[in-house]
């Protein structure tokens, strides 16, 4: 439970805590920002709060120093272009941070043995072939078709198609391996409420069929995956 405490604290303090008016305080005064000092302060009271347990007032200290140095070198460092990518490697860098403490000041050993198990390895690979490797299978499978055509009048957000593919193929194959095949039925009928209004308003028969085409085989990938994943294990 330590470390479930210390992940609450954080996220609390992080995020429930600070408000947008601090962050963008932060981020223009930087160093020279009171709330900076502030939002460390709150998470060492909050950390103290959820921990309590005097004989470890230690740990609170650590967690708020350490996340002074990791929030002041994001605000140094940052710029428009890095801003995104900072903030989850500011993220990563808390995490890490409490689980070092709690290895720490736990009984509990690291032992990797107990982790890259042979179910969870086989769950990674899984997982990570959903995403990109499965994209990629897809977007080979288009090409036959020159989709650019079709929308050339339609604006998009960059890579949205690739990742809502993606996101559905993960949240399929979870459902699989749970065994909740009506959260699958459910997904698809969600999609189609969402999409149905772009098929209505496409005259379009090739841009259906191609809408079509691809959701069947996407949600396809992530069945077949789900499915010999449970074979598997």
């Amino acid at each position: 439970m330590i470390l479930t405490k210390l992940f609450l604290a954080h996220l609390i303090a992080d995020f429930f805590l600070q408000p947008a008016k601090w962050v963008q305080e932060k981020e223009e005064k930087k160093l020279k920002s009171g709330k900076l000092y502030i939002h460390v302060l709150l998470h060492i009271a909050i950390t103290t709060l959820i921990l309590w347990d005097f004989k470890l007032w230690y740990v609170p200290l650590i967690i708020g120093v350490s996340h002074f140095i990791i929030d002041a070198l994001k605000l140094i460092l940052q710029n428009e272009k890095t801003k995104r990518l900072l903030f989850f490697i500011d993220q990563l860098c808390h995490i890490l941070v409490i689980a070092i403490v709690y290895f720490a000041i736990s009984k509990d050993s690291f032992n990797l043995n107990t982790i890259l198990t042979d179910q969870n390895i086989l769950l990674v690979t899984c997982l990570l072939f959903l995403t990109i490797p499965a994209s990629i299978i897809m977007k080979t499978i288009f090409l036959k078709w020159n989709i650019l055509e079709l929308t050339k009048n339609e604006e998009s957000l960059e890579d949205a198609g690739k990742y809502i593919g993606i996101l559905e193929r993960l949240f399929v194959f979870i459902f699989i391996i749970f065994g909740h095949w009506e959260a699958v039925g459910f997904l698809i009928t969600a999609k189609s409420v969402f999409r149905f209004k772009d098929l209505r308003d496409s005259k379009e028969r090739q841009l259906t069929e191609y809408i079509l085409i691809g959701t069947l085989i996407s949600f396809g990938i992530a069945i077949i995956t789900g499915i010999l994943y449970n074979l598997m294990t």
